[in-house]
């Protein structure tokens, strides 16, 4: 790697510290998804078993670590936006600068070249090496690259560096297959790989031990999910038997390879929460052709109809406005199928084209800004219609909900998730409760994302 000689850091007082060890303060941001936060947790534990520290105030850091993503354009801004910041104090102070993840992966090159301040940049398969990577920026001036992907790595026997609380997430696999051509991911986090059960089941054990409640299991596809005989169904029934675990969540599936086996252990078992994220992305079919999702409007809309014929079972999607050569009749088409399913909630994104994606060498973005913003936001207000009728319509019914901690606006208030995962807030009462606990709350009124009541007595 080439570029400027790096500062030693000036700010630092002599350490004493056991040959290896580090004692350097480290300041890390995470921009992106729970794939994301889960990963820094991987950083956090693989840094402070070499005696790095982490430190919530970036004036006290010694290291600045950005654990980025690649899947869209607006986290790419902001990424830029915080390096821009530690300009100066790096050249003040000699602060080591990093990043890690996605966009280190993906844009490596375009990084190193116009960003010569970054000490080290690390992929996703890189982690394992960032501790001597940084002790060499840190002491010997070097700049350091792990940006090579892997077939196996799958940070076993790794245990994540959580913060407290009654939520926690595994990663069950790494990288995809599916390809789809507006995504980045296959470049960036590689091909797919399974974790090991067993693995995974402990480390289920080890969350309930810290107070966990809740787990999402977290893949690019969990549909795919393969280790020996074990799929993704006999997974998810396992660490929804784990005793302690409340609710069992998964991010994400996918809809053309939807297996009856995962449908029924979502439907039937009490602790895997009755909600299901099906994206969608468009509902035209020669859109779905150019994307590479490997289905049709047909084939989606038979899966939403067994998934509905198994009981009240809540679907969320993801849309994506404006991909390339969309028309307006085929954007209406993505309209009407939402309007026909009534999903809970969406998650909407204007199309920005990624580098090194199908998409970007087969195609052309030619949908006009305006145009994609238009679509945006159609659909974004179509969805806070359905959902406050959905929420509404659960006015005088008793939803189970886990409490976890504060409302936001009031420490007069309680607010947790419902099975279906939506905000609940009521007021307290004169029970003594904890992060954790399961109460019953009669709904009294609704907006599009939150449900107000109080507790059943």
């Amino acid at each position: 790697m080439s570029g400027p000689p790096l500062l030693l850091p000036t700010s630092l007082k002599a350490r004493t510290r056991s040959p290896g060890q580090s004692g350097y303060q480290v300041y890390m941001e995470t921009f992106g998804c729970q794939m994301n936060e889960y990963d820094s947790e991987i950083v956090r534990s693989l840094l402070k078993t070499r005696g790095f520290q982490f430190t919530p105030h970036d004036d006290e850091a010694d290291v600045i670590l950005f654990n980025t993503c690649a899947i869209r354009e607006n986290a790419h801004n902001r990424v830029y936006g915080h390096l821009a910041r530690y300009t100066n104090r790096k050249q003040e102070r000699g602060l080591v600068i990093g990043v890690l993840g996605c966009m280190a992966q993906n844009l490596k090159q375009e990084l190193m070249d116009t960003r010569s301040f970054i000490d080290v940049l690390v992929g996703p398969d890189g982690y394992r090496r960032l501790p001597d990577l940084l002790m060499d920026a840190l002491e010997n001036r070097k700049r350091g690259l792990a940006v090579d992907l892997s077939e196996y790595e799958t940070y076993a026997h790794i245990v994540p560096d959580r913060p407290d609380g009654i939520n926690g997430w595994i990663a069950v696999m790494r990288g995809c297959d599916n390809f789809c051509s507006f995504c980045v991911v296959p470049y960036t986090r590689g091909r797919e790989r399974s974790r090991d059960p067993e693995g995974i089941i402990q480390e289920a054990h080890q969350l309930v031990s810290q107070g966990v409640r809740q787990i999402t299991l977290l893949g690019q596809n969990v549909n795919s999910y393969r280790s020996g005989e074990w799929d993704f169904a006999r997974l998810l029934i396992a660490v929804g038997d784990v005793p302690g675990i409340q609710r069992v969540r998964f991010m994400s599936p996918h809809p053309k390879d939807f297996p009856p086996a995962l449908l029924e252990a979502v439907a039937e078992h009490p602790a895997v929460c009755k909600t299901i994220h099906l994206p969608l992305q468009s509902a035209n079919d020669r859109i779905l052709d150019r994307m590479g999702r490997g289905y049709t409007q047909r084939e989606y809309r038979k899966l939403v109809e067994a998934i509905r014929k198994k009981g009240p079972l809540v679907l969320t999607t993801d849309i994506i406005c404006g991909f390339c050569g969309e028309t307006d009749e085929e954007f209406q088409e993505t309209y009407r199928l939402m309007q026909e399913v009534g999903y809970q909630a969406a998650f909407v994104f204007k199309y920005s084209e990624r580098k090194h994606t199908i998409a970007a060498r087969k195609f052309v973005d030619d949908v006009p800004e305006q145009v994609k913003g238009y679509r945006t936001n159609q659909i974004v207000e179509l969805q806070k219609e359905i959902s406050l009728l959905k929420n509404k319509e659960l006015i005088g019914t008793t939803v189970e909900v886990m409490l976890e901690g504060h409302s936001k606006k009031s420490d007069l208030q309680w607010m947790g998730h419902s099975d279906h995962n939506v905000t609940v807030v009521w007021p307290k009462d004169d029970k003594v409760r904890q992060p954790g606990d399961l109460v019953p709350v009669l709904v009294m009124d609704a907006s599009p994302s939150t449900l107000y009541g109080h507790v059943r007595s």
